[in-house]
């Protein structure tokens, strides 16, 4: 079961992201979702972190789905979804909406404060143009994992697929 959250870490949440990414995270600004058992499963994540960009709203810390996911990856899965992109208009309208909606999630999630940090930094147009994990060409899948974690944390076109079709979603408790 998947739930979606949106809530500030708890020390006890980052003692198991920690476990899970194998050294102290960063940026981390809320969790995004959690299994039925609360273990947290997608972060939501800072726009700047160590002074650089990040565009990866949404970052994968279930070691289980990175796994599952990894394995769609090594089979070859990215290139058969590029090539669906291409034939089926319909999917390819469902996935530039998921980069839209992750831009503009990436936007709202920002305070005025980091709003200003951005535009000062010189980092606005890679926050407002960029897509799910900072992809530029939004036609391409660069990675299950990022879509994933953005499909846990909002919706994403792509992670609903894995879900319908590879049964992602039930590989948890």
């Amino acid at each position: 079961m998947i739930i979606r959250t949106h809530h500030a870490p708890q020390p006890s949440e980052l003692a198991i992201i920690a476990q899970q990414l194998g050294r102290a995270p960063r940026g981390i600004e809320a969790i995004a979702a959690t299994d039925g058992e609360g273990t947290p499963l997608a972060l939501r994540m800072a726009p700047i972190v160590d002074g650089k960009p990040f565009p990866t709203l949404y970052w994968l810390c279930s070691e289980r789905l990175k796994v599952e996911i990894s394995h769609l990856e090594a089979a070859g899965v990215i290139k058969a979804l590029e090539q669906r992109l291409k034939e089926d208009a319909d999917f390819l309208a469902a996935y530039h909406q998921s980069h839209r909606d992750y831009v503009e999630a990436r936007w709202q999630y920002m305070s005025a404060a980091q709003k200003a940090d951005v535009i000062q930094r010189g980092y606005e147009g890679v926050l407002t143009e960029r897509g799910v994990g900072g992809i530029t060409n939004w036609d391409q899948v660069r990675c299950l994992h990022t879509q994933y974690a953005h499909h846990l944390g909002q919706h994403n076109a792509i992670g609903q697929w894995m879900d319908e079709v590879h049964q992602i979603d039930r590989c948890l408790p």
